[in-house]
């Protein structure tokens, strides 16, 4: 079967390729550069745990030497702290990363890939599409056409794939405006985090964020009037002095290098379609987000990771339009969502007044937020969890209304099972990190296991003393391992002495993206196969018992797989193709 097409080798391009090696698919990345990683200090991206995590299993784990995680986040209105977070080992902190050292890490470790090709100075300018792939022509020194099973258009805000579908990407331009500087500098608080509302001195605007990075550098935020004529150097220069000088303490200036900046205009879009038959969008060419602390770059990660198991599944088995549509439904009804809470939320947490109320409370005595009330608590709460990747601005998304998930029940009954388990995880949402067994004995984290097939997790206290050969026999072990293996698509069994919020003997169903798919009481295999069949696009069984449901195989539907074949190389070009 012909490689996926992958236009554009930015950090989510390189990322779905790795993901796609993972699972034994070939691609070719179509690089409109040279293969340099573009230069620029001052840009950096925010990651938050899981998103870290996938990064570090796509085959770059130095993703967390080449990041800081702060330490704390602090949010200060003038000279007054309002809000403290601190990252200990109950709460994993955000990895802050220079973008340029992201972009070398997964080019490294593409490198060692030999499923993935990546072909420089290659620009994309024509596609078409039939039943069984996509023709794609690049232009340049080497202009030739390329064949491919499926095409994802990883090319950036301006995206030709997405202008060749004829895809409308409405939005707002220049929600926020600012201006960006890398300095190496010495700061008063080592690996913590800062936003300043209102910061004593003239000239340095409403707001200034400080994210620490390796090697004593920091990336500085000053937030703009919307509407404004371009930053010069000198008004640059004034407002690092300003804001140094307000920060040292003493007033003086400490010294600093300015390693990089820019004017940085955050702009709101979502393209109408991110699937057109065998062609998708991801990344930047999907989505455009980034006010309050929102990151455009972690949103393309996860598409990658999102789409990266299903193209597999299709392009090893053949999948179910069921399965190729839930990446629209999720990744854009995720980042929709995200962007219509920002849109909310903008013009509240702009207000001078709300930060006025929040000055008035503070003085009088309350200077934690704990002690705060009404609005002004709510908005600083808010606005730190933008940045820190939580809440309705940031958190890992949900996938409670996707198609692979069951619609939700009506007066308290399920329409496969009754005996759904209890679980802090909801369905659809991330799982928790926790250490789990195989079946040969060998431990790792649940995290470590994710991206090849679903998992299915055994929650069963005392087995971690044992040895595996002990309770391979024992309890729900032999008939739930024989149900698992004849699941309608591949899948692991693993074991784990505890869950947060389940109890002994519950049974999780894990994607290979790390969503839950559902919790369930025992071993009951139909009901696992219904939700396993559902997980891969097929249609939900109706509940048979304890008794094994046989496959439900049918026009438009994947089958059930077998052995999968080893990939073909990536292909060379179609040189001198006729349309």
């Amino acid at each position: 079967m012909d490689p996926v097409i992958i236009a554009g080798a930015g950090p989510v391009g390189l990322a779905l390729a790795l993901g796609l090696a993972r699972h034994g698919v070939p691609s070719i990345v179509l690089d409109e550069n040279d293969g340099q990683v573009l230069p620029g200090a001052e840009r950096t991206a925010v990651l938050g745990p899981v998103t870290a995590g996938l990064v570090a299993r796509l085959g770059y784990p130095g993703v967390y030497g080449d990041g800081t995680a702060w330490t704390a986040w602090r949010t200060v209105r003038r000279r007054q702290e309002a809000v403290r977070v601190e990252f200990g080992a109950d709460s994993e902190a955000p990895l802050h990363i220079s973008q340029a050292r992201l972009e070398r890490g997964l080019r490294a470790a593409v490198a060692g890939e030999d499923l993935v090709r990546i072909v420089p100075k290659a620009r994309l300018d024509t596609l078409e599409q039939d039943g069984s792939g996509v023709t794609v022509h690049t232009r340049g020194a080497d202009a030739t056409w390329w064949r491919g099973s499926y095409l994802v258009g990883c090319d950036g805000p301006r995206s030709t794939v997405r202008k060749l579908l004829g895809v409308r990407f409405p939005g707002r331009t220049a929600v926020d405006r600012y201006a960006v500087a890398a300095l190496r500098v010495e700061l008063p608080w080592p690996d913590e985090a800062l936003l300043h509302r209102d910061p004593p001195g003239a000239g340095l605007g409403p707001e200034v964020t400080a994210r620490p990075l390796p090697d004593g550098v920091w990336r500085l935020d000053w937030l703009l009037p919307a509407k404004g004529g371009p930053l010069t150097s000198d008004d640059l220069v004034t407002r690092i002095r300003g804001t140094l000088a307000a920060w040292s303490g003493s007033g003086a200036v400490p010294p600093y290098e300015l390693l990089g900046s820019a004017e940085h205009p955050v702009h709101q879009r979502l393209a109408r379609r991110w699937r057109a038959g065998r062609v998708f969008l991801a990344g930047d060419a999907a989505h455009l987000v980034g006010a309050l602390g929102a990151q455009s770059l972690e949103e393309g990660l996860r598409d990658a990771g999102n789409l990266a198991w299903k193209l597999s599944l299709a392009w090893h088995y053949g999948a179910s339009d069921t399965l190729l549509d839930s990446y629209q439904a999720e990744r854009r009804g995720a980042v929709g969502a995200r962007l219509r809470a920002t849109d909310q939320l903008l013009p509240l947490l702009r207000a001078e007044g709300v930060w006025h109320s929040l000055r008035r409370s503070m003085l009088s005595g309350l200077s934690v937020l704990p002690g705060l009330s009404g609005s002004g608590r709510r908005y600083a709460e808010l606005l730190t969890d933008g940045h820190l990747g939580r809440g309705p601005l940031g958190a890992p998304p949900v996938y409670a209304r996707s198609p692979l998930a069951l619609p939700a029940p009506r007066g308290g009954s399920s329409a496969v099972s009754p005996l759904v388990a209890s679980c802090a995880t909801p369905p659809g949402a991330a799982v928790t990190d926790v250490e789990v067994t195989a079946l040969d004995g060998s431990r790792a984290w649940l995290y470590d296991r994710l991206g090849y097939n679903l998992l299915v997790v055994l929650i069963a206290p005392g087995t971690g003393v044992w040895e595996s050969r002990h309770w391979l026999t024992a309890g729900l072990m032999p008939r739930l391992a024989k149900a698992v293996a004849a699941l309608p698509t591949r899948a692991e069994l693993l074991v784990a002495e505890a869950y947060p919020g389940s109890t002994a003997h519950s049974v999780l169903l894990i994607r290979p993206d790390g969503h839950l798919v559902t919790v369930m009481t025992g071993c009951r295999p139909a009901e696992l196969y219904s939700y396993a069949d559902l997980a891969r696009g097929g249609p939900p069984l109706p509940d048979a018992g304890d008794g094994p449901a046989e496959p439900a195989d049918g026009p438009g539907e994947p089958s059930k797989p077998t052995e999968p074949t080893e990939p073909s190389e990536p292909s060379e070009p179609v040189s001198g193709r006729t349309r």
